[in-house]
């Protein structure tokens, strides 16, 4: 039975949104999870300073294949101790800007995957700050600098935010304490509304979170349904098709395929989410042309 790594930047209590798809994309490929595959789950629960040691134990145990379900870090730090074990990634940002690979149409060395298109959800994601609140001065991002993909989003959101005349309120955190600091300049700068992109330590964090933008009275647009399931305002952002995927490419190179058989995917399915039982507790009316777009409204 051939074994499969998993690494993932997240908590196992966040299992269901991206383990079951990853099965979903394995079973497509004919591959079921302690039938004919065996899969060896590590998690790194968003501190990105364990994925080096985890990603060795996976790399030890002479995996098949190894799996980065979340994260450029993870996928750059599989990189970094393998150059024979076939890696498929997943990244919320660009994977070659990342340098995780140079050509996405034909992937060298030992990688392939799902990469994320940043400067496409950031112009989405303020465009929906932009509709709430037409005439306002100001938007925020919530940046975690110890993401690899944090500078390059900084510099997407400030281009996003020039180009339609805003400023841009630029927090950051990377552990709980930060948070609070961060939340503080917010609810200091008073910008209209603030978006909150999908890293691991920010996915794990999301319930407090949710409740510090709350406590600002500050319109949020995060990246995924998580947030909003937990009372979040809106989100915008891939689907979980994106982590079925990788499933899928798993399973193609356990029948033999190579990552540079497998060009690197873009994600073509996106979902906008509203909490109506936000927007009131934010005394917002929403409006119908986010309502009308909406894939889902939770009541």
């Amino acid at each position: 039975m051939p074994r499969v790594g998993a690494l993932i930047n997240g908590s196992p209590q966040d299992a269901q949104s991206l383990v079951m798809p990853f099965r979903v994309g394995l079973g497509d490929e004919g591959y079921i999870e302690g039938q004919n595959v065996a899969v060896e789950y590590r998690w790194a629960e968003g501190h990105n300073e364990r994925l080096s040691s985890l990603a060795a134990e996976l790399i030890n145990l002479r995996v098949a294949v190894l799996a980065t379900l979340y994260g450029a870090s993870a996928a750059l730090a599989a990189k970094a101790l393998t150059n024979s074990i076939p890696i498929v990634f997943l990244t919320g940002g660009d994977a070659s800007e990342l340098g995780i690979v140079a050509n996405r149409d034909r992937p060298e060395a030992n990688l392939t995957g799902v990469s994320g298109i940043t400067d496409f959800l950031v112009s989405r994601q303020i465009g929906l700050l932009r509709t709430l609140f037409p005439n306002g001065r100001s938007f925020a991002l919530l940046a975690n600098p110890a993401s690899a993909n944090a500078n390059r989003l900084v510099q997407i959101t400030q281009a996003v935010a020039k180009s339609i005349r805003r400023e841009l309120v630029v927090a950051t955190a990377s552990n709980e304490s930060e948070l609070d600091s961060a939340f503080a300049l917010l609810a200091e700068r008073r910008p209209d509304g603030v978006v909150i992109p999908t890293n691991a330590f920010f996915l794990n964090a999301r319930k407090r979170i949710v409740a510090l933008a709350e406590g600002c009275k500050l319109a949020a647009v995060y990246d995924v349904r998580e947030f909003v399931e937990v009372g979040g305002l809106i989100s915008y952002g891939q689907s979980t098709d994106r982590f079925r995927q990788v499933g899928v490419y798993v399973g193609k190179i356990l029948h033999g395929a190579t990552p540079a058989d497998l060009p690197v995917v873009r994600p073509s399915k996106f979902e906008l989410v509203v909490n109506r039982k936000a927007a009131k507790a934010l005394n917002l009316d929403l409006p119908a042309a986010i309502l009308s777009q909406a894939d889902e409204v939770i009541a």
